[in-house]
């Protein structure tokens, strides 16, 4: 593959650039290319990202272009994400935004730049499965920093042209190698926020998305219906969340749904919480297609959550119903529920919430 054409996608931070200049190293004809997404009010693809990007574009020698998607952005991710919140969601743009948007409109660049293959600084691997040799997915190598969970939606097509240059690499190899090459953005801070979302507060960047759509103060309920408390909207509240409720009673309380037909926003405490069964919609399989069957796998519910054992079984219908073995907390809908074996991907889906 030496002296092949590839595309990377460069955010600007330190991760994309080192994938950028480890793949120069290894001698591919690198073209770096940065999608303009959220405007200058993010921490994340904005045009002082591109201009990080450029600088180390310049080090590296390498082709460099900007594509302008903060349209394409805005109806395909930011405003689903403020739908979501308004129906009583958590929604993870995070995963639409990875597997869906930045991998379809990078192959586009590909394809347009007469590119095979495309590039990405995430903390993944790709591997080929023994029997059939087609594409998988596999976790980070270092899994503080695995990434794994927000490309559950990759296609075979996808995963066929998908190269993870830091996926045998910890965060602080990455930050070393970058120092070593004197790259430009060595020693630029993560942003732990959402890239459209730099103040974290999330209700207010669904109410400047949606302002006709806001609806107003509400009740909070306990779970026999009994009021305990008034609420900003449910748009700013999430399935287990216990701060910034205004509510107390003689145990802490949790939000344990959000009603957003009725404006309300539902509590309970911690016991109220756990779940054993729930049901993922929306499923996307790794192979292209789901198990014929039920299967065991280890389900994480959330981006740092560790994983639980449960039974999977695809429904036929484009979900799967989730059976864990011992309960698990706050079952979000609009989260994701992403299934593994060991250091593969199976697929996942968006939960719909606990069941009985």
């Amino acid at each position: 593959m030496s002296g092949a054409r590839i595309v990377v996608g460069m955010s600007g931070g330190v991760d994309s650039s080192l994938a950028a200049a480890l793949l120069v190293e290894q001698g591919f004809e690198v073209v770096g290319v940065t999608l303009h997404l959220a405007g200058s009010a993010s921490r994340c693809c904005s045009l002082d990202d591109a201009d990080d990007a450029r600088r180390v574009a310049e080090q590296l020698g390498i082709r460099f272009y900007v594509a302008n998607q903060t349209r394409e952005f805005r109806q395909e991710v930011m405003l689903p994400f403020a739908d979501a919140y308004l129906e009583g969601r958590t929604p993870l743009p995070c995963a639409r935004c990875n597997s869906r948007f930045k991998f379809d409109h990078l192959l586009a660049r590909a394809r347009a730049l007469g590119a095979e293959r495309i590039a990405t600084g995430h903390y993944a691997r790709v591997g080929r499965d023994a029997a059939s040799g087609a594409p998988v997915l596999r976790t980070s190598r270092d899994p503080a920093k695995d990434q794994s969970y927000f490309l559950f939606g990759l296609t075979q097509a996808q995963l066929e042209r998908a190269v993870f240059p830091l996926g045998e690499l910890s965060k602080d190899e990455v930050r070393a190698r970058a120092r070593a090459l004197g790259l430009a953005t060595a020693e630029k801070p993560e942003s732990q926020e959402l890239c459209f979302v730099p103040d974290g507060d999330t209700g207010a960047a669904v109410e400047r998305l949606r302002p006709e759509r806001v609806p107003g103060a509400g009740e909070i309920v306990d779970e026999a219906g009994r009021v305990v408390g008034r609420h900003a909207g449910v748009h700013r509240y999430t399935v287990g969340q216990r701060r910034g409720l205004g509510v107390s009673g003689p145990a802490p309380l949790y939000v344990k749904a959000l009603d957003a037909a009725r404006n309300r926003v539902i509590v309970t405490d911690l016991e109220g919480l756990a779940a054993r069964a729930g049901r993922v919609e929306q499923v996307s399989w790794i192979s292209g297609q789901a198990p014929a069957s039920a299967f065991e796998a280890t389900v994480r519910i959330r981006y740092r959550h560790a994983g639980a054992a449960a039974c999977v079984t695809p429904d036929g219908d484009g979900g799967a119903a989730l059976a864990f073995h011992e309960p698990v907390r706050a079952l979000a809908p609009g989260q994701a529920a992403v299934f593994y074996r060991d250091d593969q991907v199976l697929g996942g889906g968006l939960l719909a919430g606990p069941r009985a």
